[in-house]
């Protein structure tokens, strides 16, 4: 960083980040020259690396050709053609696609939604959102409504709309010595059950959650049989099941879509991160047929709409994005690194007195420090062993996603790690090395 003053609000506003000037495959490089490897993709977001000729490509070859058409007057061909792309690849009948700019946007279109396809079948009275605690769904004020996690909550509680908050899938935390993963599953499940009993099913809309946890408890997967629960519940009642897929979806957990792996579809999916992969800004909402049927046959139009939706530049590179994944067979990949990853954490963190659990899916891992191991007892949270971890990690070149407030929003430190798709065991290697390195001098400290 140069000397001269800096006039952006950073996120920390006491301090200027490093200026990245530069990116090469699975590294970033700032202005003087140090390298940082990619643990993260930055937020679960450059899942193929900073400099992918192809996706590059094609976004020059889209500026050239037309760089914004309004879609209140136009549609474009990659618009077209992406959508065409999502909804052949979509789990269920996810066969319409709704463009956004990100994933809160695609949080709040999504909800927006659910409302909307109610009235538009005649049941005015379905209109509260249920979600689980400890979850993300992003910073705008309706996601953050619906979000879970009471540290990103708390400021803004008077801003915030009323939505009910049922217990999350979190096995570690939460199952007791005498029940199995599936029995665990299916009584937090139920949890939904007892909250829409209790709010009156006519009156509820819609269930989103995150079927592997992502930000806020750093990649917790849903144990097996817990999504069908939950659909099982969902339809018992008439409320749409969303899934918000935007940090763990798209390749993330070595399929397409998180989802996938439970058998389970939503009526409505968010996505984004991945599907750009940081190239260019863009998300969606997948939207079951019924919903856009219902929409299409009553008032005509979806009541919403953003200026840059389905931007033709940003459609080009999801597009290469989706294309390349397919070509280069990357999600084999994600699952066999994956793989060799997670190996490569549990030999090195494995035996670690203050790593508790070591967890998720694919490329989409995380580990979780506790002060002591056999209590799961936390950190002091003043002592902010997350924030140290990050600082370690830079230090040595690595870039990971490390978090505070991982039970509660309070308490509780994570270490999210994914990396770009295309990363190959020495990137592993070296990926484990500093991290372990940054989490020992963290600790010493």
């Amino acid at each position: 960083m140069t000397d001269r003053p800096s006039h952006v609000f950073h996120r920390n506003a006491r301090a200027v980040p490093p200026v990245a000037v530069k990116g090469d495959g699975v590294y970033i490089v700032d202005a003087d020259g140090k390298r940082y490897l990619d643990g993260s993709g930055g937020a679960a977001v450059s899942c193929l690396g900073h400099s992918h000729p192809k996706v590059i490509e094609a976004i020059k070859q889209q500026l050239d050709a037309i760089p914004y058409g309004h879609t209140g007057f136009f549609t474009n061909e990659p618009m077209e053609q992406l959508a065409a792309r999502l909804a052949q690849e979509a789990p269920g009948d996810l066969d319409r696609v709704y463009f956004v700019s990100g994933g809160s946007e695609a949080v709040e279109a999504s909800l927006k939604m659910a409302r909307q396809y109610f009235l538009e079948i005649g049941q005015p009275k379905r209109h509260r959102i249920i979600a689980r605690r400890q979850s993300y769904h992003g910073n705008t004020l309706g996601a953050l409504s619906v979000g879970g996690n009471e540290m990103r909550r708390e400021q803004f509680r008077p801003l915030l709309i009323d939505a009910e908050h049922v217990a999350p899938c979190f096995a570690y935390r939460d199952k007791r010595d005498d029940e199995s993963e599936e029995e665990y599953g299916l009584r937090v499940a139920d949890e939904l059950d007892a909250t829409i009993r209790k709010a009156g099913p006519d009156t509820v809309a819609a269930f989103i959650c995150e079927p592997v946890v992502g930000a806020t408890a750093g990649a917790v997967p849903a144990v097996k049989g817990y999504l069908k629960r939950i659909r099982e519940i969902c339809d018992r009642y008439g409320v749409l099941l969303i899934f918000d897929e935007v940090m763990c979806g798209m390749g993330r957990t070595g399929h397409l879509f998180a989802c996938d792996e439970d058998g389970v579809a939503p009526d409505l999916m968010t996505i984004a991160k991945g599907l750009g992969a940081g190239y260019q800004p863009i998300g969606a909402v997948l939207v079951h047929s019924k919903i856009f049927e219902a929409i299409r046959d009553g008032s005509g139009a979806f009541q919403h709409g953003h200026t840059y939706m389905g931007h033709p530049a940003a459609c080009a590179a999801g597009l290469a994005v989706q294309n390349v994944i397919r070509d280069e067979n990357l999600l084999d990949n994600v699952r066999t690194q994956g793989a060799a990853l997670r190996r490569a954490l549990e030999a090195r963190f494995g035996n670690n007195a203050n790593v508790g659990d070591i967890r998720g899916r694919g490329l989409f891992l995380a580990i979780e420090l506790v002060a002591d191991r056999s209590t799961k007892e936390t950190f002091d949270p003043a002592r902010k062993l997350h924030a140290a971890i990050k600082r370690e990690a830079m230090e040595r070149g690595l870039m990971v996603y490390p978090m505070g407030g991982t039970i509660d929003g309070r308490h509780g430190d994570h270490v999210l790690i994914a990396p770009p798709f295309i990363i190959d065991q020495s990137h592993v290697t070296e990926l484990v090395e500093k991290l372990g390195d940054a989490v020992d001098a963290a600790l010493a400290a």
